[in-house]
């Protein structure tokens, strides 16, 4: 039975899709939040449906998960939201309608993919796969259309919870040493972003990515 980790993987699809709907940055931290929330559920649920994991490992990645995606990240965010002063992605490179239908294609790819690629997950694991691929995808949509940096933080926060999505369906395979990697990875990703965010405020007074790609010139 794998009803309650494809209700959890359905509620990460639905957030990606919030993301990438909404233009409040605010509203695009707090869903990532829960996105993070439902991901240190996964481990428990797989575990709980599968038993092919060590109890020390699933403890670990569920802790860790929570307090890093959950809590620690949009706290970050959150108070770099309220220092550089903007509220909305009002201009992003490419309309909000549009993102929509596009992420609604890559979620339609995603699970063309995962039923045409032979991947090492077993049959049991119904949405696994799929939600890596559209998780990962959407991510790097919103790194590519949005203009604020701290919504292209929430990009990278996707693609990183897409890769950590595919690393929960090949468990067995993966040491909780790579995954635990993933996650200081992101860490240490979105300190340096914060640090950038903080210095583009100063300089230029405005975080938005097309006019510092005017300096370019």
């Amino acid at each position: 039975m794998s009803g309650y980790s494809d209700l959890l993987l359905l509620v990460v699809l639905v957030l990606d899709l919030y993301i990438i709907y909404t233009s409040r940055i605010s509203s695009c931290i707090k869903a990532s939040a829960l996105q993070g929330a439902a991901l240190a559920l996964l481990p428990v649920i797989h575990y709980w449906e599968t038993a092919v994991a060590d109890p020390i490992h699933i403890f670990i990645m569920t802790s860790s998960t929570l307090s890093l995606k959950a809590i620690a990240i949009p706290l970050l965010l959150m108070r770099a939201l309220r220092n550089v002063q903007v509220r909305r992605d009002v201009e992003p490179f490419v309309s909000l309608h549009v993102s929509v239908l596009l992420a609604g294609f890559l979620v339609g790819m995603s699970f063309w993919l995962a039923k045409v690629l032979a991947m090492p997950v077993t049959g049991t694991l119904h949405l696994f796969v799929p939600a890596a691929f559209a998780t990962l995808l959407i991510g790097f949509l919103v790194l590519v259309t949005r203009r604020k940096a701290i919504t292209q933080v929430i990009g990278y926060l996707l693609v990183e919870n897409g890769a950590y999505v595919f690393g929960q369906s090949v468990a067995a395979q993966m040491p909780f040493v790579v995954e635990l990697g993933l996650l200081l990875d992101l860490l240490v990703g979105v300190f340096v972003m914060g640090i950038v965010i903080h210095q583009i405020k100063h300089e230029f007074d405005h975080i938005d990515v097309g006019q510092l790609n005017l300096l370019k010139g």
